[in-house]
C-alpha cells in the first residue's frame, strides 16, 4: 500500500546551518503521526517544504506516491492543512471562509456550498455558520478551520501545532476529534507540536531535535529506549544537549 506521506533522506540548510539533516520517516493510511520536538527542532522548515513553500536540497517528499518536487500540484491535493496562526478571513462568516477554499479547489458552488454544510455540521458548527469568523472563539475557529482542511477529503491532514493559544477544554476536544477521525475514517494525520500530552496515544511519534531525528517510535519504545517512566521525560531525555544519539 502507498503510504500517505514518505519522507526521505530530506535535507534543507541555510548557508551554514543546516535545518533538516537526511530525515525519514512515513505515515501509513489511518496513522497518527507526531512529530515532537522543541522551538528550533526543524519543525516548521518541515512544513514548509511539505507544503510547497520551500525547496529540499537534498532527499524527496512524496503523498501518496506524487513526489512534491516533480509534481507538485498532483501532490499537494492530497493534502489538507491546518495552520499554526488562523487562516480564516475573519470579515467572512464560517460558512464563506469554506465556500471560499472550495471554490480555490475548483468544486463549483453547488458542491462547495454541500461540503461546507457536511463539514460544518460534522464539527457541531451549524449555528455559528453564519457569523464573521472574528466573532468567534479560538477553539471554534479551529474547529471551522479543521473542517475547512477536510471539506476537500484529503489522503493527509497536517496540523501544525493546531492547539496554540486554545483553552484546556478545545485543546481536549481538538485533540480527541482529530485521533477519532483517524480512527473511524481512516484519516492519515500528521501532527507538528511540542506539548507531549497531545500525542501520547500517536501510532507513531518522530522526535526532532535540531534537525537530527533523536527518537523515533511508539510511546511505549521511546520509554524503554530512555528508561524513563513517562512520555515527557523521554522528551526531555532525548532533545538533551548531551543526549548522544543527537551528537551523533
Amino acid at each position: 500500500m502507498i503510504a500517505a506521506l514518505s519522507i526521505d533522506r530530506l535535507v534543507k540548510r541555510y548557508g551554514k546551518l543546516t535545518a533538516l539533516d537526511r530525515v525519514s520517516f512515513s505515515v501509513q493510511a489511518g496513522q497518527v503521526v507526531a512529530l515532537l520536538g522543541p522551538n528550533g527542532a526543524g519543525k516548521t522548515t518541515l512544513f514548509q517544504i511539505l507544503t510547497g513553500l520551500f525547496v529540499a536540497d537534498g532527499g524527496s517528499v512524496s503523498i501518496l506516491g506524487c513526489d512534491i518536487a516533480k509534481n507538485p500540484v498532483a501532490a499537494l491535493k492530497h493534502l489538507g492543512i491546518v495552520f499554526q496562526q488562523s487562516a480564516l478571513d475573519p470579515d467572512l462568516t464560517a460558512h464563506q471562509n469554506l465556500i471560499f477554499h472550495g471554490g480555490l479547489h475548483g468544486f463549483s458552488r453547488n458542491e462547495a456550498m454541500a461540503r461546507a454544510d457536511r463539514w460544518l455540521h460534522r464539527f457541531g458548527l451549524s449555528d455559528i455558520a453564519k457569523k464573521p469568523c472574528r466573532h468567534l472563539s479560538g477553539g471554534t475557529k479551529r474547529r471551522v478551520e479543521l473542517a475547512r482542511a477536510l471539506m476537500t477529503e484529503p489522503a493527509l491532514l497536517v496540523l501544525d501545532e493546531p492547539t496554540q493559544g486554545l483553552d484546556p477544554k478545545s485543546r481536549k476536544e481538538l485533540v480527541e476529534t482529530v485521533f477519532l477521525l483517524a480512527r473511524e475514517q481512516g484519516l492519515s494525520v500528521l501532527w507538528a507540536t511540542h506539548l507531549v500530552g497531545e500525542v501520547v496515544d500517536a501510532d507513531l511519534i518522530v522526535v526532532l531535535d535540531q534537525g537530527h531525528i533523536v527518537g523515533q517510535g511508539t510511546s511505549a519504545d521511546l520509554l524503554a529506549q530512555t528508561k524513563m517512566p513517562n512520555l515527557e521525560e523521554a522528551f526531555l531525555a532525548l532533545t538533551s544537549p548531551h543526549h548522544e544519539d543527537h551528537a551523533a
